[in-house]
């Protein structure tokens, strides 16, 4: 396999969560129709972006949204990125992100490391770590048709994050993200493609649609991105699907021509 055609789904998402997945298991379909293998979907894509309501729509593991993407995995036959949702577990709410492959089995869970802790002069506060704990662990999932490294949103402010899991494996960063209309237009794009770049590897980031109705307002705009910094495919604010091939053999011939993992050095910084 040299490369798989890969779908975002930007979602338009309310106060209803059973709309909203009934929401995303139309957009899986039709993404699965038009030929993607892997699909992925933004971050909180069952309810709305507020801390003040996660607790209200979190859930524990197993549950209703977690069995609906095994299901929409399994019947589709393709690897499903379940965007994140709001987990619950011993009493504590996390943001989490379930990663589920062509059989319906769960390939692995990432949880939101960096909480959105916030408060931005004429733009935005929010506070998810009134709600949220953060996650407190990394891995790279093998078992994809590439090796992925999943970040949640606020996750991607941190180069760290995204050079660790590419030493250990990655070769694509997948970004369930809400980014917002203050720090979507000054970002979004820059960061994307920055980490993509100083990487060599496709980011794959997800947001949700603009909901007029909504309290938060997401900046959308959901992208691919691939190692060399190029934008493969870029939606507007609105809800719909994104396409684009990911070229396993691009990843390697920009890592050969340009070695930059292997000219690293670690001695001196």
């Amino acid at each position: 396999m040299n490369g798989i055609k890969l779908a975002v789904c930007q979602m338009k998402i309310g106060d209803d969560k059973n709309k909203n997945l009934s929401v995303a298991e139309d957009m899986i379909k039709e993404s699965s129709g038009l030929g993607a293998q892997m699909v992925v979907l933004p971050e909180v894509f069952n309810a709305p972006y507020q801390s003040a309501l996660f607790p209200d729509y979190a859930e524990s593991f197993p549950g209703i949204t977690t069995e609906f993407l095994a299901r929409s995995a399994a019947l589709h036959k393709i690897y499903l990125i379940g965007g994140s949702i709001i987990e619950k577990e011993d009493g504590r709410l996390y943001n989490s992100s379930f990663i589920y492959g062509p059989t319906g089995d769960l390939l692995g869970r990432h949880r939101k490391i960096h909480l959105f802790d916030v408060e931005i002069e004429n733009g935005i506060t929010f506070h998810e770590s009134d709600t949220l704990s953060p996650g407190n662990s990394v891995s790279v999932f093998n078992s994809t048709p590439l090796p992925i490294g999943v970040m949640i949103c606020f996750d991607i402010r941190f180069p760290e994050l995204a050079r660790r899991y590419v030493l250990e494996g990655a070769q694509m960063l997948v970004v369930p993200a809400a980014f917002n209309t203050t720090t979507g237009p000054a970002h979004w794009e820059i960061l994307m493609r920055t980490r993509a770049v100083d990487n060599q590897c496709y980011v794959i980031a997800a947001s949700p649609a603009r909901n007029p109705d909504s309290n938060y307002q997401a900046w959308g705009h959901s992208m691919i991105v691939d190692p060399w910094g190029k934008i493969l495919a870029e939606a507007g604010i609105c809800q719909e699907i994104i396409l684009a091939d990911v070229s396993f053999d691009l990843i390697r011939q920009i890592r050969t021509q340009m070695p930059l993992l292997k000219q690293r050095r670690p001695e001196l910084y």
